[in-house]
């Protein structure tokens, strides 16, 4: 199951922390150290419906529903 509520004991010093890690990229660089974090985070919590959960969470609100209908992802079923 996803955890969505608070779960950060120090919100504003991860954030500080998320921050600090980007400082000095370039936006290429920058995406990649997403990308890789998202990565480690994923493996470390493992489980693939927690991830799946978490990815369609991620995505809501992003995508205009019209356009999730026509990619076939509105239900979460990409193929």
């Amino acid at each position: 199951m996803l955890n969505t509520e608070p779960n950060i004991a120090a919100p504003d010093d991860f954030y500080q922390d998320l921050i600090d890690l980007h400082r000095g990229l370039s936006d290429e660089q920058s995406a990649l150290v997403n990308a890789k974090l998202i990565l480690l985070l994923a493996n470390h919590i493992g489980d693939p419906e927690v991830l799946r959960v978490a990815m369609a969470a991620a995505r809501e609100g992003v995508v205009a529903p019209a356009a999730e209908a026509a990619l076939g992802t509105a239900s979460g079923s990409a193929t």
